[in-house]
């Protein structure tokens, strides 16, 4: 517990609800936007979609100072390479990079990643990092402590083949029933939508028609 002026000292976390959803095309990321200190809010409109390249992203959940250090030394890592060889990165080498640091420092890291995005060579794909290191794909995962409090609504209502529309809105309604029963999670619902044009962007607010508010590329 935190008491005091402690607060001030206490590690920012990501305590949050982040999930993927592969569709023919591309992939779908979701995160909400709250990142605490302690038990205070510290920042209630965090961008959990982390850009690694064009056309991968991440969405990071644990220690927001670890996650955020993993997607940087990946993302020059990747870069580099593109640099040097011409060719765009692929999802699966992105993946195994965040394995890579995940596992070798498993001891001293709180992280747990999502890696999504498309490549020309296996389209859109999903791959779930979570706490030690392991990694594997996945049509659809989730993550982070908001995650315990929808495991039942994405077993229900997930189904293999959805098509980009379904995808958005079953990502805006888990990410939003998160948010109302987790207390780490909060803010707003940020989407995007990843396919070989490269990356639509949308902020939900938790309004009744629940309209987005499209913040581009």
């Amino acid at each position: 517990m935190v008491f005091g002026n402690d607060w001030m000292d206490a590690p920012h976390s990501t305590g949050t609800t982040i999930m993927a959803v592969e569709f023919d095309g591309g992939v779908v990321i979701g995160a909400d936007s709250r990142t605490s200190t302690g038990v205070y809010v510290a920042n209630r409109v965090t961008d959990k979609l982390t850009k690694i390249s064009d056309k991968i992203y991440c969405c990071r959940s644990g220690s927001a100072a670890d996650t955020q250090a993993i997607a940087d030394i990946v993302a020059y890592s990747l870069n580099y390479h593109e640099n040097q060889t011409g060719e765009e990165p692929l999802v699966s080498e992105a993946a195994s990079e965040f394995r890579n640091y995940c596992y070798n420092y498993r001891d001293s890291l709180m992280a747990g990643i999502i890696v999504a995005g498309w490549d020309k060579k296996n389209g859109g794909q999903v791959y779930s990092i979570p706490l030690g290191g392991m990694l594997v794909r996945q049509g659809v995962t989730i993550g982070g402590s908001g995650s315990s409090y929808i495991y039942g609504f994405v077993r229900e209502f997930y189904k293999p083949n959805m098509n980009k529309a379904d995808c958005i809105e079953f990502v805006k309604k888990a990410v939003k029933h998160a948010i109302y029963h987790d207390g780490s999670s909060g803010g707003v619902c940020r989407i995007g939508v990843i396919t070989e044009s490269g990356i639509e962007r949308s902020v939900f607010f938790n309004t009744e028609d629940g309209s987005p508010v499209i913040t581009g590329n």
